[in-house]
């Protein structure tokens, strides 16, 4: 394969999961809607919902300064860059060799920080609310991250994504306990970081509740449409990361042909669909626990990260 059928390929997976993205929240919400008995909002309205958001005017405050403009659009490039790097369809990529699940990790952080500084930079007190809110639940997501990242590490000998896929479709993965408990953990992050139910409602805009929407409640037009498109990928990130970890089933592999990669394709939205239809149900099963009580809901995260490595560490058959 030449280098500019390389390069093409990577550029398609980009705009895949940048236009996946509010077609896997529309999904969800349409799911959701239907489990309720209701009609709900067409698949398709996130997009035009962004799309009238990037024609009206961004209102900016008098307090904000020169960061709450430029902000949006770091959110938006570290998330895309984060969510582009996992392989979707095809592994080995172009540049495959920079998937690792700690620069991904890092890229998230620096997200999450400036989100935060966001919703601190006007100075209102909602937005002080949710940054610290935000910060509280990561000092517990992000260690528990890592602890699911040095599990697999372990036990696929990299942390590559592409190489942890290799290893997990090959026979010698078998079945491992800690495998198990880091999938659960890692399903509890995502849900964290995601602001999604039982840790916040993405559907609700209550003051006492917030955490993502309470950041980002003072922007608007284009600003606003860049957060929600970057929270929308963080969403399609994380459903990317899992299936490519725990069901590579279908993953292209390096150097494929045309045929390979759009049954890796097929394959992706495939897992999609079933991810997006898992969270609805679930979403719909359990109610929004209290804010106080929601760093219990991740600390199981990083008690399974942390039970998974000694488990590792006790027998290498676990």
């Amino acid at each position: 394969m030449s280098m500019f059928e390389s390069l093409a390929i990577q550029i398609v997976e980009m705009l895949i999961v940048l236009l996946a993205a509010p077609l896997l929240t529309g999904f969800v919400r349409k799911v959701k809607a239907r489990l309720l008995r209701k009609r709900g909002p067409p698949v398709l309205q996130p997009y035009r919902d962004l799309i009238k958001l990037t024609k009206k005017e961004a209102v900016i405050a008098e307090s904000a300064s020169w960061l709450f403009r430029v902000i949006p659009y770091l959110v938006f490039a570290a998330t895309w860059v984060a969510a582009a790097l996992v392989p979707t369809f095809g592994a080995g990529l172009m540049f495959s060799w920079s998937a690792d699940m700690i620069a991904i990790t890092a890229l998230l952080g620096s997200a999450r920080f400036f989100l935060a500084l966001a919703g601190m930079d006007v100075g209102t007190s909602f937005g002080g609310i949710g940054s610290s809110r935000e910060m509280m639940f990561a000092t517990l997501a992000e260690p528990a991250m890592l602890m699911i990242v040095f599990t697999l590490a372990l036990i696929a000998g990299s942390t590559q994504l592409s190489t942890v896929a290799a290893f997990m479709l090959s026979p010698a993965v078998g079945l491992r306990v800690s495998l198990g408990l880091a999938m659960v953990g890692l399903v509890i992050v995502a849900i964290a970081e995601n602001a999604r139910i039982p840790v916040d409602n993405p559907a609700t805009h209550l003051e006492l509740t917030m955490v993502h929407e309470a950041m980002v409640l003072e922007y608007s037009g284009r600003h606003l449409a860049m957060i929600e498109l970057s929270a929308q990928l963080k969403l399609v990130l994380y459903v990317s990361m899992i299936a490519c970890i725990f069901v590579p089933y279908g993953l292209a592999p390096p150097g494929a042909g045309p045929r390979e990669l759009m049954i890796g394709a097929a394959a992706y939205f495939t897992k999609l669909a079933g991810a997006g239809a898992l969270l609805a149900l679930f979403e719909t099963s359990v109610a929004k626990m209290r804010v106080f009580r929601a760093p219990d809901f991740i600390g199981v995260a990083l008690m399974l990260g942390l039970l998974a490595t000694l488990l590792r560490f006790v027998s290498r058959e676990m």
